[in-house]
């Protein structure tokens, strides 16, 4: 089972999360923009933008921080905070 855990912070609390979980025969790749685009639907967001520093703390630490660099619109919030929980 895949899970991942969205949160979104502002002044280090945090405001709202959820967690996705996809039981699919997709490929992991698939499931983290699946649930990505689910987060975005649920807290009513803009699509991030993927930056190099993202890519790599993702593949590195399963986990990356959007911040308003990520956002084409303005954001009312800090971060997102996008993590793995279960592979």
């Amino acid at each position: 089972m895949f899970r991942l855990w969205a949160r979104l912070f502002k002044n280090n609390h945090m405001l709202r999360d959820t967690v996705m979980e996809d039981t699919s025969d997709d490929t992991f790749t698939h499931k983290v923009f699946h649930a990505m685009d689910q987060v975005i639907l649920e807290f009513d967001l803009s699509k991030p933008l993927w930056l190099d520093s993202n890519i790599r703390d993702f593949q590195k630490h399963a986990r990356t921080r959007f911040t308003r660099d990520n956002f084409v619109d303005e954001i009312d919030f800090d971060y997102l905070d996008f993590r793995i929980i279960e592979k």
